[in-house]
């Protein structure tokens, strides 16, 4: 399985950005996918986290401002973020799990100007 990320970019605070993730090779709709983040000198963190017939699960820092989706029938997960603040500047990766296994996409930056 890979991951491919991508739509990251520069934007301001308070812009919005969209960041999709495409996951090649067998993947189940029931695979957890996630969004994690790597702020520069901090260790990486769950930003936002789908899973098959749950809620999505949401870090306290970014809950009601970023929203993740999945389209399964692409293999894609999408993670929609507005009111962007400078503490959101990281890489973010996607994340799969399959069958015990984790899978990581290349990371996608995201830096907001102040």
């Amino acid at each position: 399985v890979q991951l491919q990320a991508s739509g990251g970019g520069l934007v301001e605070t308070g812009g919005s950005l969209r960041l999709s993730c495409r996951a090649s090779g067998s993947i189940l709709s029931t695979n957890p996918m996630a969004w994690y983040r790597q702020a520069p000198g901090k260790s990486r963190e769950l930003v936002a986290r789908i899973r098959a017939g749950r809620d999505p699960d949401y870090a306290d820092s970014v809950t009601g401002r970023f929203t993740i989706s999945r389209d399964n029938a692409r293999n894609t997960v999408t993670l929609q973020m507005i009111s962007l603040k400078p503490d959101d500047t990281a890489i973010y990766y996607c994340y799969a799990k399959i069958d015990g296994n984790v899978y990581w996409g290349q990371g996608t930056l995201v830096t907001v100007s102040s």
